[in-house]
């Protein structure tokens, strides 16, 4: 379940804010330093944690079937990918020119050469694909808020999968806060990404929240 943190950044500027952790530990915030508070958070609960628009929201491990998805993906996505490409879990892409906001798709995306890069945040106009596994507890309007947000940031295309209903949407031309253009689907109908991202993506074999293996 998301757990989410919303913080007024003036109010923290001026008089120092305070956030509570899960542990209920008050931790100072100012703005421009909430990735050290998201950092914190993450080594005193093991939390994975995002700041989006200035708001913390921590998820805890994923399941099972939510880490499969995520891999059957990566191994469907990666072989069809052009060269400069690679597909990256784990990788955060922060707010163009904001001190603190910051995402971690389930899978990025972008140039090969990230691979060698010694940081953790890879610049949302070097992402070609964000990719969004809903969790069974998101609510339609903290997955909206998420859209917006890679919109806003100018990430080219993000790819919402929810294993909840076994359907699919890809959002892409992102301008003015929006995404432009969206496609919706559902499992067994192909996902139309470039060639250079491989070209269109089976979703045939992904799996369900609550079924067997194969159901």
């Amino acid at each position: 379940m998301l757990r989410r943190f919303p913080l007024d950044l003036q109010a923290g500027n001026e008089r120092g804010g305070a956030l509570g952790t899960p542990a209920h530990h008050p931790i100072p915030v100012r703005r421009g330093h909430l990735r050290e508070a998201a950092e914190s958070i993450e080594q005193a609960t093991g939390m994975s944690v995002e700041i989006i628009g200035g708001t913390l929201v921590m998820s805890p491990s994923p399941s099972g079937r939510h880490a499969g998805i995520i891999i059957d993906l990566r191994d469907a996505i990666r072989p069809g990918l052009s060269a400069p490409y690679e597909a990256f879990e784990n990788v955060s892409v922060p707010m163009p020119d904001d001190p603190d906001d910051y995402a971690t798709p389930d899978l990025t995306i972008g140039p090969r050469t990230f691979k060698d890069d010694d940081g953790w945040l890879l610049d949302a106009d070097a992402v070609e694909l964000a990719v969004e596994v809903i969790s069974p507890s998101e609510r339609l309007k903290g997955i909206n808020e998420k859209t917006a947000w890679y919109a806003a940031a100018g990430v080219a295309r993000l790819l919402q999968i929810d294993p909840r209903t076994g359907t699919w949407s890809l959002f892409g031309r992102p301008g003015e806060g929006e995404y432009r253009s969206v496609v919706h689907g559902k499992y067994g109908e192909d996902v139309p990404l470039p060639t250079g991202l491989g070209g269109d993506l089976s979703t045939a074999g992904l799996g369900r929240y609550g079924t067997r293996p194969g159901g």
